[in-house]
This record gives C-alpha cells, sequence and structure tokens, in this order.
C-alpha cells in the first residue's frame, strides 16, 4: 500500500508488526473468499494521502467506514459525490449552518476539507460490505493510535474533534495544554440534540487556529459535479 512520503517515514515500521501481518493476513483471507470490502484497497490510507503530516489543522475521529455501495472512499464521514449524505453528516452540516452561518452542502464528499489540514481519520479503516463493525478488532485501531501518537508529539496547537464516546477514548491521551481538544456527543441522530447540535466546534476550531496565527479552515464546500463513478 502506497502511502506519501512523509506518512510513510513515520508509519513505514507499523507494516513490519505483527499486529499489522496478522491484519494484512485477514484481510488477504477476506477477499479469498469473495468478500467485498469498503473502502478499495487503493484508498484504505486517502485520509493520510489527502492530507500531508506537517499540514495538519484539525482532526476529525470516526469510528469505521460506510459499509453501504458507493460510500466509503477513505475519508470519515464523508461519501463519494453523488451519494445521499447520510444522517451523521446531515447533522454535522446542520451545527454548521448554526454555528458558522454555512448553508448544507448539496453533496457528502469532504475532500475539501481534507486539502486544507483536517485529518478525516476513522479508527478502523476497512468494513465487510453490509457488516457494520465487521473489521473492528482486527488490528486498525493499533495503527490508527500510533497515527494520533505521532501528531500528538510532533506537532502543537492542533485542534482534535471527538464526537461521542469512542472518539473521545481514542482521543484520552491527548494533551490538552499542548492541543485543542473539543468533545461532545456524536452527531448521529440518535445523539446529535443531547449536545452536538449547538457545540459551536467549527467557529472554535478557527478561533484557535487563528489565536495560532494559522490560517482558519473554509468549513463551506463548493459544489461538485455529481458522479460516482465505478465504485
Amino acid at each position: 500500500m502506497i502511502l506519501t512520503p512523509c506518512w510513510q517515514a513515520r508509519l513505514a515500521d507499523e507494516f513490519s508488526k505483527d499486529y499489522m501481518r496478522t491484519l494484512q493476513t485477514f484481510l488477504d483471507l477476506q477477499q479469498e473468499q469473495g468478500k467485498v470490502i469498503y473502502p478499495f484497497e487503493n484508498e484504505r490510507f486517502t485520509a493520510l494521502n489527502q492530507t500531508p503530516f506537517d499540514q495538519i489543522k484539525v482532526v476529525i475521529i470516526g469510528q469505521d467506514p460506510y459499509h453501504g455501495e458507493h460510500q466509503a472512499h477513505g475519508l470519515s464521514f464523508s461519501v463519494r459525490p453523488g451519494i445521499k449524505v447520510p444522517p451523521s453528516l446531515v447533522n454535522i452540516y446542520k451545527e454548521l449552518e448554526m454555528d458558522l452561518g454555512i448553508s448544507p452542502a448539496q453533496h457528502g464528499y469532504l475532500q475539501q476539507w481534507a486539502e486544507q489540514g483536517v485529518l478525516l481519520l476513522n479508527s478502523v479503516l476497512t468494513v465487510e460490505a453490509g457488516k457494520a463493525g465487521s473489521h473492528q478488532n482486527k488490528g486498525w485501531e493499533i495503527f490508527t493510535d500510533k497515527i494520533i501518537e505521532l501528531i500528538h508529539k510532533e506537532h502543537q496547537g492542533v485542534v482534535f474533534m471527538l464526537w461521542g464516546s469512542y472518539a473521545q477514548k481514542k482521543g484520552r491521551h491527548i494533551d490538552r495544554n499542548k492541543h485543542c481538544v473539543l468533545e461532545s456527543v456524536h452527531p448521529s441522530p440518535l445523539s446529535a440534540y443531547r449536545g452536538f447540535l449547538g457545540c459551536q466546534h467549527f467557529s472554535k476550531a478557527n478561533n484557535y487556529l487563528a489565536a495560532l496565527g494559522e490560517k482558519p479552515v473554509n468549513w463551506e464546500l463548493k459544489p461538485i459535479v455529481s458522479a460516482h463513478g465505478s465504485g
């Protein structure tokens, strides 16, 4: 799997560790059995490859990739162009409108955020089609913990958005004096009205970045051509 040089230099050792070899064996077996895995192999590290290590400003931690057809493409909460915006992302857009007055985008493709230094990182980077959570506890969590640890150690002044108990547990070791940690309930329809809507995380993130002399994130997504391609 190809990583951009800035990530490859930091993560190369992980690929020779036992947990990653076990994970790769599991994934190979899944494919041999004819199971469909999302996102496709060439997109598993999209989050890393779209957001260079030295350009990270914000980290948004998701849990699993979407398990529906044409949805997952390697960025947390994001779906391919032309695909219906998922419920959690609908609520993220609602909060953006409440917080910053940004009208909801007509698509759910978040690459424009990734290109501005927003690392859209799922904790688990693969899933079997139609089976939510099917690749949990296979090794991906160790790998993504390493990514968070690297960001925590080598950066200063990154905004971590931890939505829901899962993401909060994932980010439990982040130094609040070194980074900005914003926590709320998950934006899913089951919990968004218990504190996500009204959390003002997007304006808080931009205010924090501006105070450090960093360029704030433009959270407004431009329209894109609706086409989901071949997969």
